[in-house]
């Protein structure tokens, strides 16, 4: 199925997220933040969208609605398709740190929206400790969060009140987010939020030329059935196993965060169960959790 509204020519931009806004403030403020007791929290893949997800009502409610079927977290940390740096690099801690507007060609508003989130310099030492005992981790003070990850959480947590940083991709190369996964597993027991951020496909093509479209439903439902079964080696050679893959994903970026969240599950090979299933002009917007 595809969405019956048309993101790319909204009449107000980003008026859905308005809209969103209005009606969920409430239930976001009011939502029960993680406790030792609710056990460790979901390592997420999320499917990220420009600024056309703020004016797309049912993607915008999917999120959030995802967002509230679990507690609260305490700090969350994003592996965006939109940063590759090696080797690895923190984003901004401090309160407020501007956001990173990486796109070009939309209306001036999506340029001036804001989502300052709290203090999150506990969260960056916690993360740089986990990590430094084998991996270097540069912390880049001014680079705020990109759109991979202020997007999503927009739509997921809008009051903004959950400290927030962003984690670079080491590569390009599945294996080496499938180790770094491993290694952030840990934080999910102290209600730390794990997200890989990108895209089930990730095709332009599909949008130039709607023909395309069983290549983008093949390579989705290929991965779909590996995941049921956690069939990771699959997954890490999707390159070489996915059907449809040269115009699902011509580029690694947007595929490899998944392999992120595998890593970060509780047991490497467990199923994941899906929480967005749908097709957005031609490309699939699946997101996925792993307990």
């Amino acid at each position: 199925m595809t969405t019956q509204h048309d993101p790319f020519h909204p009449a107000v931009p980003a008026g859905a997220y308005d809209n969103l806004l209005a009606h969920a403030l409430p239930r976001a403020r009011a939502q029960k933040t993680w406790e030792p007791e609710d056990g460790p929290l979901p390592a997420l893949f999320v499917s990220h969208g420009a600024p056309p997800t703020l004016d797309d009502p049912q993607w915008l409610d999917d999120l959030f609605t995802w967002s509230q079927s679990m507690p609260k977290p305490r700090a969350i940390v994003v592996v965006s398709a939109h940063w590759e740096n090696a080797p690895l690099a923190i984003s901004g801690a401090a309160a407020g740190t501007p956001l990173y507007y990486d796109f070009g060609g939309f209306h001036p508003r999506y340029y001036t929206l804001q989502y300052a989130t709290p203090d999150a310099t506990h969260l960056a030492r916690r993360i740089a400790a986990t990590l430094s005992d084998t991996t270097t981790v540069h912390h880049y003070a001014d680079r705020g969060l990109d759109h991979g990850a202020f997007i999503p959480l927009m739509a997921m947590y809008p009051a903004a009140d959950v400290p927030v940083v962003q984690l670079s991709m080491p590569s390009l190369d599945p294996e080496a987010l499938l180790k770094l996964g491993q290694r952030l597993r840990q934080l999910r027991n102290e209600g730390i939020l794990i997200i890989g951020s990108g895209f089930m496909t990730h095709s332009f093509a599909i949008m130039r030329n709607p023909a395309l479209v069983g290549h983008t439903k093949a390579f989705d439902e290929w991965a779909a059935d590996a995941l049921s079964h956690g069939d990771i080696d699959a997954l890490t050679d999707y390159r070489n196993k996915g059907p449809g893959v040269e115009v699902a994903h011509p580029t690694a970026d947007h595929f490899v965060p998944l392999l992120l969240t595998l890593g970060a599950g509780s047991k490497l090979g467990a199923p994941a169960t899906t929480a967005i299933d749908r097709l957005w002009f031609g490309n699939s917007i699946r997101s996925l959790q792993v307990a």
